[in-house]
């Protein structure tokens, strides 16, 4: 019965980690490739703002922000085959500024 109630209660702690992780840092000038794959290591899909037309490759990040999660909330079973309701993360984005232009 004990392990019944450690499942959700995981769960449950796992999602408000999530939930409550501060913005990923980044260092000023870190290579863009780099960044984005970091962060979507981190499980955030990037979405890029940038200026110039330099390849990926050759753009500097200048900014990471706005990090949004997009919860939705799950019916888990309970002990005694009572439903709990919890609080999941189903999507993270990040916005990601890039400097792409040609020096």
């Amino acid at each position: 019965m004990r392990s019944a109630l450690l499942l959700p209660a995981a769960i449950a702690v796992a999602a408000i980690g999530v939930l409550g992780s501060p913005a990923p840092a980044y260092a000023a000038g870190q290579s863009a490739i780099v960044t984005i794959g970091q962060l979507e290591a981190q499980g955030f899909n990037v979405k890029l703002d940038r200026v110039g037309s330099a390849p990926l490759d050759q753009c500097e990040v200048t900014n990471v922000r706005n990090p949004q999660n997009r919860t939705e909330f799950v019916r888990v079973n309970g002990p005694g085959n009572r439903d709990r309701v919890i609080e999941v993360v189903v999507d993270r984005t990040i916005t990601v500024s890039l400097d792409c232009s040609r020096r």
